[in-house]
């Protein structure tokens, strides 16, 4: 099968299929107002309510005595828990989606700097994910401007006052890391330059490698293939720093006084395999839609191993983290980890997480036959999706919402409101460009994959 007989294929996104996105944007719409309405009836019908126990209100309140210290000074308003939860699920589904947008130009990336031929011929559904990435640049940048105080305790300028009876010494020695170099408690001048560098940088690498996967359609000439080549392992070296220093900044950062030296490690390694999931899932979609002819179950099989190998790796890291924090022992770390594990609603989530993420793709994915056909892969994604974006609820909400945390109508409703752009976005992204390149130097060898 030479290339001359291989007919260009092009995604078309039917009215069928916009109008299933509408109805699911229009059901989180409902849901997120409905969540709105119950959210705040009962915090106005519930004066304080706590599911913690007293061990959780301990460590709670000796790791985090500066927010009781402000609480009794006064010297912020406190906002209504409705009004958090709202933006605490505007901020966990941006991250998490986010991350789905630059794994999209990951996987092209390793896909060229590793010179892999196997998935020459569904690189493109990745890189259509990558066009969330301007979209996600400008939430990220704005939702920050409207959450900030609410969500990152760091912001409030008393906790740097030595003056003030609210001053941390914790949080002020971390005062460089966000003000530099501006003063502290100031407006947070590295953090904000580092969110624009970081979406910028991965917005340009995304261009570029777009532009020679473009130009190569139209010219056979590999020059374009060698370009990409070296592009990705530049974007590589700038991504390993990139992503650990958002998930501190953009995740970690929340819970101020916590730190784990493996978090970056973590946070990469939930986006990971959330869009190594979602990748196998569209590719399997389209495959039974009767697109990507030239896919078979060699390279869904190829899928399937990575979904599978790094559900493993996520667990890896996340029992890594787990022990060693909770071997060591100090109140200031472990503090991170009862909060989820004793409080409602993260009890059930942070065992259900485990179930999810590892339980269920290890054993659903064991066999050699279950990662090759498209009813197994189609029903193991959306769970892997689904727990990882449990994983990001209990990164982030635990630590903004104590023990006033939720997760209902609100949440489900923005997730689906995420969700819908999302797919709009990449999915009108690929009907634009052909399904694969004719013209990939490597196309032949996908064409004979086989393992």
């Amino acid at each position: 099968m030479g290339h001359s007989t291989i007919a260009e294929e092009k995604f078309v996104f039917t009215q069928e299929a916009k109008k299933k996105l509408i109805i699911l944007l229009a059901i989180g719409i409902v849901l997120f107002i409905a969540g709105v309405f119950f959210a705040r009836s009962a915090d106005h019908s519930e004066g304080s309510g706590g599911h913690a126990g007293v061990m959780v209100e301990k460590l709670v309140a000796a790791a985090d005595e500066s927010a009781a210290a402000e609480h009794a000074s006064g010297e912020h308003h406190e906002t209504a828990p409705w009004i958090k939860r709202i933006l605490t699920t505007l901020w966990m589904n941006n991250v998490f989606f986010v991350g789905l947008g630059i794994i999209g130009l990951f996987f092209v990336a390793i896909q060229f700097a590793a010179q892999a031929g196997w998935s020459a011929g569904l690189k493109r559904i990745p890189l259509a994910m990558g066009h969330w990435i301007p979209i996600a640049g400008l939430l990220t940048l704005v939702l920050w401007f409207v959450t900030n105080h609410d969500i990152f305790h760091w912001t409030h300028s008393y906790l740097y006052d030595e003056n003030s009876g609210s001053y941390d010494t914790i949080i002020a020695e971390k005062a460089p890391y966000f003000f530099w170099p501006g003063e502290a408690g100031g407006f947070p001048i590295f953090f904000i330059a580092r969110m624009v560098i970081f979406f910028g940088m991965w917005y340009w690498f995304f261009t570029m490698i777009k532009k020679n996967m473009m130009a190569e359609d139209l010219d056979a000439d590999t020059k374009h293939w060698y370009k990409n080549r070296s592009i990705s392992a530049w974007f590589l070296v700038f991504f390993a720093v990139s992503s650990s220093v958002s998930a501190w900044d953009w995740v970690m950062s929340i819970d101020t006084h916590w730190f784990s030296t493996m978090f970056g490690w973590y946070v990469f390694a939930s986006w990971w395999v959330t869009g190594l999931a979602l990748i196998t899932l569209i590719v399997a979609s389209l495959k039974e839609a009767g697109y990507l002819k030239i896919v078979n179950s060699n390279h869904l099989h190829d899928l399937g191993k990575f979904v599978f190998a790094f559900s493993i790796f996520w667990t890896y890291i996340w029992f890594g983290q787990f022990l060693l924090i909770y071997y060591a022992h100090i109140p200031e770390e472990t503090v991170y980890f009862i909060e989820r594990m004793r409080t409602s609603p993260y009890s059930w989530i942070f065992f259900a997480n485990l179930i999810l993420n590892f339980v269920l793709p290890f054993l659903l994915l064991m066999t050699r036959d279950a990662k090759r056909h498209l009813s197994m892969l189609k029903l193991v994604c959306p769970i892997i999706i689904v727990g990882h974006w449990f994983d990001f609820y209990n990164m982030v909400t635990p630590g903004v919402m104590k023990e006033q945390g939720g997760l209902g109508l609100l949440e489900i409703g923005t997730a689906f409101i995420f969700l819908a752009a999302f797919l709009w976005i990449t999915l009108s992204s690929l009907s634009k460009m052909p399904l694969f390149g004719k013209n990939h130097p490597l196309l032949e060898e996908s064409l004979h994959h086989h393992i």
